[in-house]
């Protein structure tokens, strides 16, 4: 399955009397992959029940959060890591550095390399594929499905509960 992409204009913030220009932008196709979906496809891959499987994703999320929040990073081999970041005021000495300076904090991921997009890669499997998203619903109403660019599709159910730029991909 090749990712699919909008073509969208963008003006310049620091110059907005410069021509905008067109840039790639990534849209989400098909349904939203939840936990219930990857479950079933550990499942038909493992010897595991489903039960087992909900069981290990379970205790796994709440041990990674309790690393993390003990200040620890979690890595996960062939996949990335996790850690925090805070977003914090500035103090004018060391002393006025306290706790109450951390307005939020976000968790950050840092893939491996193993799991990295690569734009370069020789492996078909590995090779990223675009296509824009007008040839895209172009090769949808070839196989007799009617798409249209804005939103008024007449060839499926776009309610997947949220207005995310995705499309519906009839493959799934």
């Amino acid at each position: 399955m090749a990712i699919v992409f909008k073509k969208t204009l963008r003006m310049n913030p620091v110059q907005p009397s410069e021509p905008g220009k067109f840039y790639p932008q990534i849209v989400n196709v098909g349904k939203r992959v939840n936990e219930e979906t990857i479950i079933y496809d550990m499942k038909e891959k493992s010897s595991l029940s489903k039960g087992d499987i909900e069981s290990v994703i379970s205790n796994f999320i709440e041990s990674m959060r309790s690393a993390l929040f003990s200040g620890h990073t979690v890595s996960i081999r062939h996949f990335g890591s996790f850690s925090l970041s805070a977003k914090a005021e500035g103090a004018a000495t060391e002393d006025e550095c306290t706790s109450s300076k951390i307005k939020s904090v976000n968790i950050n991921f840092r893939p491996a390399p193993y799991i990295r997009p690569s734009l370069t890669a020789t492996r078909g499997g590995e090779k990223l594929e675009f296509v824009d998203l007008v040839s895209y619903l172009k090769g949808l109403s070839m196989n007799g499905l009617s798409f249209s660019l804005d939103g008024n599709n007449s060839g499926g159910n776009n309610d997947d509960g949220g207005d995310d730029g995705e499309v519906i991909d009839p493959g799934f």
